[in-house]
């Protein structure tokens, strides 16, 4: 492997062109993004049925050297700061596959489900996001959200393979590589939680189509390092504020803002966080097409 600096600063171990072009290379990546992780990383990197690529996030708890000694076969891009979710995309931008499954170091794609993954989307040219069944722990408790994405309220397009999503789970996503880099990937604004919604707003702005497809399955072991729920709930408030500023009207905008301040502390706090990032919010601003904008507003309403 050869390192080398991007105009950002960020030191990236990638691999060489010559093994990245090869005709007989799989369809598909597996990229992960994590940040001090290791543990979580050694149990799970083992079980993805796909070439690997480890986005590492700045992490200081050793986990490049145990994954360079333990998996020397998954490709590093090592990261000199925290780009949160926006490392997913930098991780896409390396793989050079047609399709990107992404994972976190504390999931993977049940066995033979992310070839038959693949299998639907290549079946299926319009979807440019697939979103996975997610089991979660030890003893496998269905994800509330897929049980929400089941029953999702704009239905089932005749062109898709399961109810159609504005919204979906990063760590349970394969996307088709050529839409999800055409809509810019996960931006280094929003960065993490909540990064999905503009990806996911973007992709149908563009006419593509998301799914949830019950019969692929994410398994999704927490990992004890996990943020305090009330931090991530500022997060996740921040992350709706530099949505909307940068995907829907002004209204919406500051309905939003009214909703995280009545969310008491987490809600005011995400917006006191999201404050300094709006401008630069602002100047990726691009509001959705009313056709998208009426069907977020049906999923609002139905509370999904």
């Amino acid at each position: 492997m050869a390192p080398r600096v991007c105009g950002q600063g960020l030191l990236m171990t990638t691999l060489p062109e010559t093994e990245r072009s090869r005709p007989d290379e799989p369809d598909v990546t597996v990229v992960v993004a994590s940040r001090n992780r290791r543990a979580d990383l050694l149990a799970t990197l083992p079980r993805h049925e796909a070439p690997v690529v480890l986005v590492d996030n700045a992490s200081t708890d050793g986990t490049l050297a145990a994954v360079r000694q333990a998996h020397p076969e998954v490709g590093l891009l090592v990261l000199d700061r925290n780009e949160g979710a926006h490392g997913r995309t930098l991780g896409a931008a390396e793989a050079q596959t047609p399709f990107i499954a992404f994972a976190d170091d504390d999931s993977w794609w049940a066995p033979g489900d992310l070839a038959r993954a693949v299998a639907i989307m290549r079946a299926h040219p319009r979807l440019a996001l697939l979103n996975a069944r997610i089991l979660v722990g030890p003893e496998e408790r269905l994800d509330t959200v897929c049980t929400e994405m089941a029953r999702s309220p704009l239905g089932t397009a005749p062109d898709l393979p399961g109810p159609s999503l504005l919204g979906f789970v990063a760590c349970a996503a394969l996307v088709r590589t050529e839409a999800f880099e055409a809509v810019g990937g996960f931006d280094p604004v929003v960065r993490f939680p909540g990064e999905e919604e503009r990806v996911a707003l973007d992709l149908a702005s563009a006419g593509w189509g998301l799914s949830y497809v019950d019969e692929v399955t994410i398994h999704h072991h927490p990992s004890p390092q996990r943020e305090a729920p009330t931090r991530r709930q500022t997060g996740i408030w921040r992350s709706r504020l530099l949505t909307a500023a940068m995907r829907l009207p002004a209204g919406e905008l500051a309905r939003t803002a009214g909703r995280a301040v009545l969310a008491g502390r987490p809600g005011i706090e995400g917006l006191l966080r999201a404050a300094p990032d709006l401008p630069a919010a602002l100047r990726r601003r691009r509001p959705v097409p009313p056709g998208v904008l009426a069907d977020l507003r049906r999923l609002q309403e139905d509370g999904s």
